[in-house]
């Protein structure tokens, strides 16, 4: 195996330890919203990427962004939030063709009441991950990191 061999394997191996802290973290986060406020992890995602917005909400695209999924993915999870009452959508004043995703009263009730749940489970599956070898120095780097906001956008 030669030096170019080597640089693959330790990048394909990183990524597959990236994939299994991000697959224990995403299975622990969905069962405690679901258990606590039948949720799903992408929904909550969805509920808190609008919540971090100073208007409360977002284009149909920038939310694709900011969870990471496609845009009739998105679209399908707006549908469903909708029904439930937890987003609504509203025409964009300055350009009458945009349509905006935005929080309702429940939705933003929901999402204060959901983020103790997600932080705590978030906490508790760091915690769990960094007492694994090969996720710790994952874990550790996540810690280091310095808090800046995210805007999609």
């Amino acid at each position: 195996m030669g030096i170019a061999d080597d640089a693959v394997e330790v990048r394909a191996h990183g990524w597959r330890t990236l994939a299994a802290l991000h697959g224990a973290l995403d299975t622990a986060l969905e069962k405690a919203l679901q258990a606590e406020h039948g949720l799903s992890v992408v929904e909550y995602a969805v509920l808190d990427a609008l919540g971090r917005q100073d208007g409360w909400h977002m284009r149909m695209q920038q939310l694709a962004r900011a969870t990471a999924l496609s845009s009739s993915a998105t679209t399908r999870l707006v549908n469903r939030l909708e029904d439930r009452d937890l987003l609504t959508r509203v025409l964009c004043r300055e350009d009458r063709r945009g349509i905006y995703t935005e929080l309702t009263g429940l939705g933003r009730t929901l999402l204060e009441n959901a983020r103790p749940t997600h932080d705590a489970a978030l906490e508790a599956a760091l915690a769990e991950a960094a007492r694994t070898p090969e996720l710790a120095p994952l874990v550790e780097a996540l810690n280091g990191l310095t808090r800046t906001p995210v805007r999609p956008g």
